[in-house]
């Protein structure tokens, strides 16, 4: 276990000439099958433009996805649509045809919106599911998770603990498919397709860039927790001709993946308290080390009083942000300060993509 750093960023430019692969395609077609899908809004804010400095500035809204308040779903779906078709040898299955599958129980950790997401997939599938949770999560959240039908277990331990506890129950049972949205040594073909199952939102946010005539995007934010959906960023704009900024925004409590790349490896550290709960990770995901160590080319942290204010902002301008999805416009605030921005991507000063990740529902502890 790794004491994080006093507070500071990571530059790396050169990161912006890796590739890698693209996601697979169909991921997005899948995702049209799920019923009530649409794609999100992506939202232009002039006024936020105008004080980073930029020609045009949108955020990417998750606070409504397939019925629910944050972006999980897409990996969740994909996850579990993959993970059913490689149990039963299927060689491509809609909604329906994952329905008439064998018997088989979803079980996850979770700090919220992930487990809630895996709970609305097994009511879609008609089939059980068991979430837990560790020690703190708000009783709202917990209630959120239930009423889509799941079995809930709280942990006595942090979010590690509450993920070797599923894992153990997965194991033990063998009509149980372990969900689980961070990867380690043994377990890592879920956790790549939750991540191929992200690929949708900025396949999105291309379509509706090109729908305004904004151009390519220069600079991305993306929340950071283990780093999965900053892999899937990181996947889609290292496999294509654009080459923007990939900002990694982490809490200043939880900084596993900054520290971890200022030590060139994957590090435990110790984490600290902070409302940003989906973000309060301990371990950067295995799968996503490696694409975020060759291919992210820059990350800060962000403070609770510096995402209360972004939350607050956005609210004013129309949009519903947890504190997870206000930390993409305070982290943007971070690095685009004048001391920071010389690093950024030459076009970063053109368009600059937010991910609002969760809306205000995805946090019932905020007043």
């Amino acid at each position: 276990m790794v004491t994080a750093p006093a507070r500071q960023g990571f530059s790396r430019p050169a990161a912006r000439a890796w590739t890698c692969p693209p996601a697979p395609p169909g991921v997005a077609a899948f995702h049209r099958t799920l019923p009530g899908h649409a794609p999100t809004p992506l939202v232009e804010l002039p006024s936020l433009a105008a004080e980073l400095g930029v020609r045009r500035l949108f955020v990417k809204d998750e606070s409504s996805r397939l019925g629910l308040p944050a972006f999980k779903i897409l990996g969740a779906s994909w996850g579990i649509c993959r993970a059913l078709r490689d149990r039963y040898v299927l060689p491509d299955a809609s909604l329906g045809r994952l329905r008439e599958c064998g018997p088989v129980r979803l079980v996850t950790a979770t700090d919220g919106n992930h487990g809630r997401a895996v709970a609305e997939m097994a009511r879609l599938l008609g089939a059980p599911a068991d979430v837990y949770v560790p020690y703190g999560v708000h009783p709202a959240a917990m209630a959120a998770i239930k009423a889509a039908g799941a079995g809930l277990t709280e942990v006595p331990g942090p979010y590690d603990e509450a993920v070797r506890t599923a894992a153990e129950d997965a194991a033990a049972d063998p009509s149980a498919l372990l969900v689980q949205d961070t990867a380690w040594s043994g377990y890592e073909r879920v956790p790549q397709w939750i991540v191929e199952g992200y690929s949708t939102l900025f396949t999105e946010i291309d379509e509706q860039l090109a729908e305004v005539g904004a151009g390519s995007v220069g600079l991305v934010a993306v929340p950071v927790g283990v780093g999965s959906l900053a892999q899937a960023a990181v996947t889609h704009y290292r496999s294509g001709p654009t080459r923007p900024t990939v900002l990694s925004v982490e809490p200043d409590a939880a900084p596993c993946v900054l520290t971890s790349l200022h030590e060139g490896r994957p590090l435990t550290i110790e984490t600290g308290s902070t409302a940003m709960a989906g973000l309060n990770c301990a371990t950067p995901s295995s799968l996503a080390w490696p694409v975020l160590r060759d291919g992210l080319d820059a990350a800060v942290t962000v403070t609770d009083p510096e995402t209360a204010r972004a939350a607050q902002d956005l609210a004013y301008l129309g949009l519903s942000a947890g504190p997870c999805g206000a930390a993409s416009l305070a982290g943007a605030r971070s690095a685009l300060a004048s001391a920071n921005r010389r690093d950024l991507a030459p076009e970063h000063a053109q368009t600059i993509v937010l991910l609002n990740t969760e809306g205000r529902a995805a946090n019932p502890s905020l007043p």
